[in-house]
């Protein structure tokens, strides 16, 4: 008998015993494709020599040391490349172990920023429906999914929530992508009006949305007229690249393609390819400045910020996509997985919308086409195409609830980099027979 308390008490999971390149393999030695990694985390796939290697040679130096007492040289690699490559403006690294870690972190700077500045009244954050920001407290209280939201109600924080920017279902008709955009930005300023701006310290969203909306891109002019707003009430803009960041949308940063700055960045995930958990919150000169000539001190912090052998992963990990230019290669790799799942789904009767960017792309399900009505939730659409593909020999990431935290289906997708043109098609045929299945059950 296990002791282990799983996600789910009733869906007992078999145990995994080795991965290798892009598939991981149970106790039976049955083969899967990895083409979710896991959740969006391994990146370079598994069994990386190098990255094992690298995590190794830190253990055999130095495993961990406090950072109320030492930094550390891979803390200070790790930190040194990540800007070196931020967007401009950037200029210092928090070191934490996962992305909720990296919110709570953000959320906090944001508000201590403002405190030192001599603005306590700003405490609000405002962000966006359908958003994942991570599932501590003040992460869930930013992110924007009902279901995940709804049991906790009573112990999250107040923030706002604004429309997503969601063009399959929010776009009017005969209304331009970028008219569009800008529409839907503007909702930001229209929530900052109604709730007072001198109250709001923050917005935050995904460049990509990732788990809950199955990789919704923005219009080009949707995040430069975000950051317009930003800048004119003097809120913060917090951009969370948990899922989207490290390459996986076909720039190290995703926001890189939007053309924009944040004032707060935060990574994880794809950071440590699943090699050690890690994840780092990134912020500009200006807000550090404000720390630094103020009180000198961030309230806040956590046992295993930091972390070297986490940080030596961290190093290895984004070295190793830069010099061995894997960053292209999801770019190259993605316009492939795109073609090949409109050619296999482009034209099917229940697949509305196929979206994404690099090897982040998401299929969106429909029970009607032509109206964009979802199936009803109690089919349990998505959790069907998990179970049928897992069968199959293949792991992706279907979620429900992808219109209102209700009512929606669609599968995520975030491939390793090193994904060849073989298992793009073995994915695509996989995935084709479980959707089938899924649909006549």
């Amino acid at each position: 008998m296990s002791h282990i308390f799983p996600r789910h008490t009733k869906q007992l999971p078999p145990t995994a015993v080795r991965g290798s390149g892009c598939y991981l393999y149970d106790e039976t030695g049955k083969e899967y494709l990895d083409a979710s990694g896991g959740a969006a985390v391994s990146c370079l796939g598994h069994g990386d020599q190098a990255l094992i290697d690298a995590v190794k040679a830190q253990l055999d130096s130095l495993a961990y040391a406090h950072t109320g007492f030492f930094t550390s040289e891979p803390a200070e690699k790790l930190a040194d490349i990540l800007i070196a490559h931020a967007p401009e403006g950037l200029d210092r690294v928090y070191l934490v172990s996962g992305g909720s870690e990296a919110m709570e972190a953000a959320l906090k700077l944001a508000r201590q920023y403002f405190v030192e500045k001599g603005e306590p009244n700003r405490g609000r954050v405002i962000a966006r429906k359908q958003s994942y920001h991570g599932n501590t407290m003040g992460a869930l209280s930013a992110g924007g999914n009902a279901w995940r939201r709804a049991q906790f109600g009573p112990l999250l924080i107040d923030m706002s929530h604004i429309d997503p920017c969601y063009e399959y279902r929010l776009r009017k008709e005969g209304e331009s992508l970028d008219d569009y955009g800008i529409r839907a930005a503007n909702l930001l300023e229209e929530e900052l009006l109604r709730v007072g701006p001198e109250t709001v310290m923050a917005f935050a969203a995904e460049p990509v949305v990732g788990a809950t909306a199955g990789a919704l891109t923005a219009p080009p002019t949707y995040f430069k007229r975000i950051r317009e707003i930003c800048d004119k009430y003097g809120i913060l803009l917090i951009l969370d690249e948990v899922m989207c960041g490290m390459g996986r949308t076909g720039s190290l940063f995703a926001c890189d393609q939007e053309g924009i700055s944040p004032d707060i960045l935060f990574v994880a995930k794809g950071l440590g390819s699943g090699y050690q958990p890690i994840g780092a919150m990134l912020c500009s000169a200006k807000i550090y400045a404000a720390i630094e000539n103020g009180s000198g001190f961030f309230q806040h912090g956590h046992t295993y910020l930091g972390h070297p052998t986490a940080a030596a992963a961290g190093v290895a990990v984004v070295s190793s996509m830069l010099e061995r230019d894997l960053i292209s290669q999801v770019r190259t790799q993605g316009d492939k997985l795109m073609a090949a799942l409109q050619a296999a789904f482009g034209q099917h009767p229940n697949v509305g919308d196929i979206r994404g960017r690099g090897l982040f792309q998401g299929i969106e399900l429909v029970e009607n086409r032509d109206t964009k009505a979802p199936f009803a939730a109690s089919r349990k659409i998505a959790a069907k195409i998990k179970a049928a593909a897992f069968e199959a020999g293949l792991i992706c990431y279907p979620m429900s609830g992808t219109i209102d935290g209700q009512n929606g289906d669609h599968v995520l997708l975030a491939l390793p980099f090193i994904i060849s043109d073989t298992q793009i098609d073995e994915l695509v045929s996989k995935l084709s027979g479980a959707i089938e299945t899924a649909l006549n059950s």
